[in-house]
């Protein structure tokens, strides 16, 4: 059975611990973003599925390295997030915007 998809650096270990014998290649840069962008959308799809804590703590996982990948820090980003968030606000006050009266 082929899988083929990014996956975490450990997985490899777990599959020979596990008596297998895993197939891997490194990725060029270019395959890596668009893996990634998969792997985002797939770590979406699961919390979508389920809501749990661990598939947002994968979604932020796949997050850092698309944002190291494309050469930010994740100082950078968190840097950008509160810079956002002072400006235009977060999301605490739940205000949905229904439009605008003419």
């Amino acid at each position: 059975m082929s899988v083929s998809k990014l996956v975490r650096d450990k997985i490899p270990q777990i599959i020979k611990e596990a008596g297998k014998t895993p197939i891997t290649r490194v990725l060029t840069d270019e395959e890596y973003l668009v893996e990634l962008d998969k792997k985002l959308n797939e770590e979406i799809e699961e919390y979508q599925a389920d809501k749990s804590i661990e598939e947002m703590a994968d979604i932020i996982e796949v997050l850092f390295a698309i944002c190291e990948a494309r050469g930010h820090s994740v100082d950078e980003l968190f840097a950008i997030k509160e810079a956002k968030k002072a400006a235009r606000g977060g999301f605490v006050e739940r205000i949905f915007w229904i439009g605008n009266e003419e």
